[in-house]
């Protein structure tokens, strides 16, 4: 009898402590919510653009590739349109699965595996898991979502990057004058200078869209390059003069996105994070799709186009950075006309042509116009965290130009770099358009 009156209250006890399983809906905002934690880390971690639309777009591919599940979804999966990815496995029993879940798990399981700072995500990851285990489908879409991440994982380290680590460092041509050398203040290696070599999604090839090639080099004062050097040096005093009452001086720290600003001051020197070019962008999607009222299922494709775009557009800048190897106007400056002359913007450690932002922000423009269209007006808030004010846009369009000029105002490129960049992003751009079916 004593018996069975504890086996009555061990039951209840263990009734009354299990809380009900719950249907838990997981909305944009949660996808949002990955995405800037992601944000966060990579800034903390100080990852170069071209390295940061890496570790944004598998990520993004996973929880696309998850909700695409979904049939009432109407989304094509990116197997079958990028050669050498395979579909993902297919869940035992979707009923059971959320999905959506799934997709921001697996978003955090192959971001994990892409940056440094591990434990942040983790701890991140912890805090949600508290929340989501109560629901049902909990154990389910965890297991799904970690089979998802296995795959995409295995696939993103086939993809060449491990193999440029070990590469050679870029070589400094000292003798010839128009060639690229580190500049003030760190001196900073060419970095990344094998990203050409990286496989690409949807390109042929780093090289399919190259750009016509830099004014040639001279110092004579009746070249055209020594005029494009004039540019940059007056357009920068002009700015400088204006003050704060200069608008580009106001454009050009916005779209500065150099993920590490040092500032030397006697024997002390700290440095200043933010985010790189193509997490501007992406940051931008953020903004534009909660504006658009984007469910979750659309949210995950935006992304994934976006960041597919900004990812090809960085194997193809790069692939010309090292090719066309030009100086920087900084170095052309201090060379020839004024010793003492800096740019407003601290020119970043790499080759001059073409401009990497002005080909980012061509592909990334086009790209978001064909998702939201062609006159969507926004606020670009993503500069606020960095003490810098917010700026209007009607078009995504008109955005990558203003991104285009930044770099003259800045004083970091030459016009040439700006125009034939932005050109070359939107041919990267319209050609992921055109080749991949989300």
């Amino acid at each position: 009898m004593k018996t069975l009156k504890y086996l009555i209250l061990l039951f209840i006890a263990v009734f009354l402590g299990c809380e009900p399983k719950q249907n838990i809906e997981v909305t944009p905002d949660d996808y949002h919510s990955a995405l800037d934690k992601l944000t966060e880390i990579m800034v903390y971690d100080i990852f170069s653009p071209p390295v940061a639309s890496r570790v944004y777009v598998y990520p993004s591919i996973a929880a696309y590739e998850i909700v695409v599940q979904d049939t009432t979804n109407n989304y094509n999966s990116l197997s079958g349109q990028i050669e050498h990815f395979s579909a993902i496995p297919k869940a035992k029993n979707l009923s059971e699965v959320n999905l959506n879940m799934a997709s921001v798990m697996a978003y955090l399981n192959v971001g994990e595996e892409l940056i440094f700072s591990t434990q942040k995500i983790k701890t991140y990851r912890d805090s949600v898991y508290k929340k989501w285990s109560k629901s049902s489908k909990f154990n389910s879409s965890l297991d799904y979502a970690n089979k998802v991440s296995e795959h995409i994982i295995e696939w993103s380290k086939q993809d060449n990057y491990a193999q440029t680590r070990t590469m050679p460092k870029f070589s400094i041509n000292t003798e010839d004058p128009s060639r690229w050398v580190p500049t003030p203040p760190d001196y900073m290696d060419g970095i990344e200078p094998n990203w050409m070599k990286m496989r690409t999604f949807v390109l042929d090839s780093a090289s399919q869209f190259k750009p016509e090639k830099p004014t040639p080099f001279s110092i004579e004062k009746d070249s055209q390059f020594y005029k494009e050097v004039m540019q940059v040096y007056n357009t920068v005093n002009k700015a400088r003069e204006l003050g704060d009452k200069s608008e580009m001086i106001e454009i050009a720290q916005f779209w500065d996105c150099n993920p590490y600003v040092s500032t030397h001051k006697g024997h002390m020197m700290f440095a200043t994070k933010k985010i790189t070019p193509g997490a501007h962008w992406i940051l931008i999607n953020k903004i534009t799709s909660q504006k658009a009222g984007f469910n979750f299922a659309e949210t995950a494709r935006s992304y994934a186009y976006l960041t597919i775009g900004v990812y090809e557009a960085f194997i193809s800048v790069w692939d010309e950075k090292y090719r066309s190897n030009l100086i920087r106007p900084e170095t052309v400056i201090n060379r020839y006309i004024d010793e003492q002359w800096t740019p407003i913007l601290q020119t970043p450690p790499f080759p001059e042509y073409t401009s990497g932002h002005s080909v980012v922000s061509g592909a990334a423009s086009e790209v978001m116009t064909d998702i939201y269209g062609d006159d969507f007006y926004f606020e670009d808030t993503t500069e606020v965290p960095y003490g810098l004010p917010v700026r209007s846009f009607n078009s995504f369009r008109e955005a990558g130009k203003e991104a285009m000029m930044s770099r003259l105002y800045g004083g970091i490129h030459y016009m040439p770099a700006n125009k034939n960049g932005l050109k070359q992003g939107q041919k990267v751009g319209q050609y992921v358009i055109k080749n991949i079916n989300l």
